[in-house]
């Protein structure tokens, strides 16, 4: 495809969200109409997020796939001259994915919500607040000038934190004021990180400083460089122990607010590990990897273990909150293959993000649905007498839900497995001058971490899909009397004519609907990607091996 095509292509791709939520915010979205004004500013969002996205596939169909490590699309204006801050935008091999991956979530999000709105304040703020936060992701995965990156990665923490704080569920005040604090702080540092970067480099264009490989910045700039900017994608990422505010974040947040943070937001700490970090200063990664990959192996380890607590039955464990907790660990292993420093660790990086973005964004659609049918996602009352069991009641979205749960654990055949795979094959054979013997600790603990996975996502797959099993006693506690059969009722019989008990209480089970026909048009899409990913994992690895080879090699 010809190069300024390319060009305004992706010039619409970033800025055609950022009108769309102008629009959005108009008395009424220009050429749509709707039963009411809300109705048709959800169309507007469809109809937007549609736009977008079909650019992204045409973005993608135009892409040069025999050179995906070449940066294409590429448009390049002066902004601010003093500092040589620069309007550069590109793509490769590396961004593409990510690029449209936000866009198709985002485009899901928008027409899942046409049908069922989250309760709160008007369509209008929420259509507007959805539209910003895309324009800012994707032009996190679009920009090549370190202060354009920063502002694009500080621009989606607003309408995150509005929202978790004016749509959200129970605590969503408190939980929007953690997310928005721990990620600020963060970005503070990581802002001081790029500044030094950029001033000591004498640019601030992210394809120079990678190309140049850190050969003008001294080894102590390039170590408090990396501190500064890690710390700041670690939050994001989010990596253990700076984890804590993400499963507030996503408890509280709507269903379409945990979708994005999971699928997209979390992408954008560890594509900054990659595009920033390890090519700008290559000193400082090598330097800090044996740490990262130690708090990463933690994290798998860690988040499994708290999944797994949550998940036994009297822990008042949350289904959100289990599926954060589980991004913990998962997230661990995206962080374990950028720590490796070799092809394969970051390319099963690479293919770990859009996985679980795939998987996760479906696993919390699911649990959405459930919370609308049950209005609770608490495991005990998922699991309990009001007869949860998916199975029997709503078929199709318990299949689902154990399809998107062993697509989770990495089950062979499927996304999860390939990047997970790759990050411990990496941790092998690490880079040259890093541990091996720690790496194989690291790889010891990400593989407990999986049977850790495969365990409680099984559990949670019995108690929500099984429900209680047919015939199964409650425990009896210790030193209480043996319960005895009743006694054979001596009472008159009721005269024929009274009426026949109508079960009530406890023992009577809600009436589920299943799988509805806009929500197969969400999930079915996420269902077909997690499998085409995981049978044809070339289609994505042929992308990125090329760039990542460039990337590691210093080249442009």
């Amino acid at each position: 495809m010809n190069d300024t095509v390319m060009q305004y292509l992706l010039a619409g791709v970033v800025v055609l969200p950022l009108l769309g939520a102008l629009a959005a915010l108009l008395p009424a979205p220009p050429g749509l109409k709707g039963r009411n004004p809300e109705q048709a500013v959800l169309r507007h969002g469809v109809t937007v997020t549609g736009v977008v996205l079909a650019l992204s596939v045409a973005l993608a169909a135009g892409f040069d796939h025999d050179h995906p490590a070449r940066m294409q699309a590429t448009t390049d204006i002066s902004w601010i001259p003093a500092l040589d801050v620069r309007i550069h935008l590109g793509i490769d091999g590396i961004s593409l994915p990510l690029l449209v991956l936000t866009a198709t979530l985002t485009f899901l999000c928008a027409l899942y919500s046409y049908f069922r709105m989250p309760e709160g304040p008007s369509a209008r703020g929420f259509v507007a607040l959805i539209l910003v936060l895309e324009a800012g992701t994707l032009a996190t995965f679009a920009v090549l000038d370190l202060l354009l990156f920063f502002l694009a990665f500080e621009m989606v923490l607003i309408p995150m934190y509005f929202l978790i704080a004016r749509w959200g569920g129970a605590g969503r005040t408190a939980s929007a004021w953690k997310f928005i604090l721990y990620t600020l702080l963060g970005s503070v540092v990581m802002l001081l990180g790029l500044l030094l970067v950029g001033l000591k480099g004498g640019t601030f264009d992210m394809v120079a400083l990678a190309t140049d490989n850190g050969s003008s910045l001294s080894h102590t700039t390039q170590l408090i460089a990396a501190l500064a900017i890690g710390i700041g994608l670690a939050v994001k990422a989010p990596m253990w122990p700076l984890h804590s505010w993400l499963p507030d974040a996503h408890t509280a947040a709507p269903t379409v607010g945990s979708v994005l943070l999971a699928g997209v937001l979390l992408k954008m700490g560890t594509y900054g590990f990659v595009r920033i970090v390890l090519p700008v200063v290559p000193e400082g990664a090598h330097t800090f990897a044996p740490y990262l990959a130690a708090f990463a192996a933690v994290g798998i380890v860690y988040g499994s273990l708290a999944c797994l607590a949550l998940a036994r039955t009297g822990a008042k464990g949350d289904l959100k909150r289990l599926i954060a907790y589980s991004s913990v660990g998962h997230m661990g292993f995206v962080l374990l293959g950028i720590a490796t420093l070799t092809p394969t660790g970051l390319n099963g990086a690479l293919f770990a993000n859009i996985a679980h973005g795939l998987i996760t964004g479906l696993l919390f659609f699911l649990v959405g649905a459930v919370k609308d049918r049950y209005g609770s996602t608490d495991l005990d009352t998922l699991a309990g007498a009001t007869g949860a069991a998916l199975y029997g009641k709503a078929p199709r979205l318990g299949g689902l839900l154990v399809f998107a749960a062993v697509a989770s654990l990495g089950l062979p055949g499927l996304a999860g497995f390939w990047g997970e795979m790759l990050a411990m094959f990496a941790a092998f054979d690490p880079a040259a001058g890093l541990s091996r013997p720690a790496y194989l600790t690291f790889m010891a603990l990400a593989g407990l971490g999986t049977v850790l996975t495969a365990g409680y996502l099984l559990v949670v797959v019995r108690r929500v899909c099984m429900g209680e099993r047919p015939g199964e006693e409650p425990e009896v506690p210790a030193g209480a009397p043996e319960p005895t059969a009743p006694k054979p009722a001596t009472a008159a019989k009721p005269a024929a004519s009274a009426p026949a008990p109508v079960p009530d209480g406890p023992a009577a089970a809600p009436v589920l609907t299943d799988v509805q026909g806009y929500e197969f048009a969400a999930w079915t899409p996420l269902v077909a990607l997690t499998v085409l990913a995981g049978l044809w994992p070339a289609a994505l690895l042929g992308l990125t091996d090329p760039a990542v080879q460039n990337l590691l090699g210093g080249g442009s």
